[in-house]
C-alpha cells in the first residue's frame, strides 16, 4: 500500500508555538491509523456487528448510542444508529471484511477520505470548547465514547481517547482548513505541534 501523504501541507509548522511561555497547554498531531473503516449493520443486527468488531480489534464494543472503545492498537466509536468508525492497523479492513458476514452489515474503507487529529494536554478541553457546542466534560463525555458535530461547515467526529485527550475525524479536504483553526484556538493556552 502507497503511504498517503499529509493533507495539511505547509499548514503544520513544528514546535511550539503561542501560550505564556509555562509551557504547551495541549499537543496538537495528526494520528496516522493505517486504517479508517466504517461499517454499518443491516437493521437490528447492530449488536452483531459490534461482536464482530470486536472479534476484530479485541476491543470491548458495545451497541449502545455513543458507545465507543479505546486500545493501543484500535478504536472503534458508534457514528449512527447502525454505524461504527473503526481504526487500526493495515490489517483491519481484510480481517473486517472476513468478519462481518452479508447477514450482518458492510464495510467501507474510509482511509483516503477521513484525517484523524489528536488533541492532548491539561487544557484540551478548554480548547475545544472553543470550536464546538458539545459538554466535553468528562462526566459527559467519558473515555472511549464519541460524538458528533461541526464547527461552521466543517462536521467533525470526535472520541475521547484519553483522560485528557481527543481524536477529531473530519473529512480530509477540510483537514488544513479545520488544522488551522485548530492551531487558532490553541494559541492562547500554548500548543506544541508535533509529527
Amino acid at each position: 500500500m502507497a503511504e498517503r501523504l499529509s493533507p495539511l501541507g505547509a499548514a503544520f509548522r513544528p514546535g511550539m508555538h503561542g501560550g505564556p511561555g509555562a509551557g504547551p497547554g495541549v499537543r496538537l498531531s495528526e494520528v496516522t491509523p493505517p486504517s479508517i473503516m466504517e461499517a454499518t449493520a443491516w437493521p437490528g443486527r447492530k449488536g452483531a456487528l459490534a461482536e464482530a468488531i470486536s472479534a476484530v480489534t479485541g476491543l470491548s464494543l458495545s451497541a449502545r448510542p455513543n458507545a465507543g472503545a479505546v486500545s493501543a492498537e484500535a478504536s472503534a466509536f458508534s457514528i449512527a444508529p447502525e454505524r461504527f468508525l473503526v481504526c487500526g492497523g493495515a490489517e483491519l479492513p481484510a480481517r473486517l471484511a472476513a468478519a462481518i458476514t452479508i447477514e450482518t452489515g458492510t464495510v467501507v474503507d474510509l482511509s483516503h477520505g477521513r484525517t484523524a487529529l489528536r488533541i492532548a494536554g491539561p487544557r484540551a478541553e478548554w480548547v475545544l470548547s472553543k470550536l464546538f457546542a458539545v459538554d466535553v466534560a468528562p462526566a459527559a463525555f467519558p473515555v472511549a465514547e464519541a460524538r458528533a458535530t461541526s464547527h461552521h461547515e466543517i462536521f467533525a467526529q470526535i472520541q475521547r481517547t484519553g483522560p485528557d485527550q481527543f481524536d477529531i475525524f473530519v473529512f480530509r479536504s477540510f483537514a488544513r482548513a479545520f488544522w488551522t483553526m485548530l492551531c487558532d484556538a490553541a494559541e492562547e493556552v500554548g500548543y506544541e505541534a508535533a509529527g
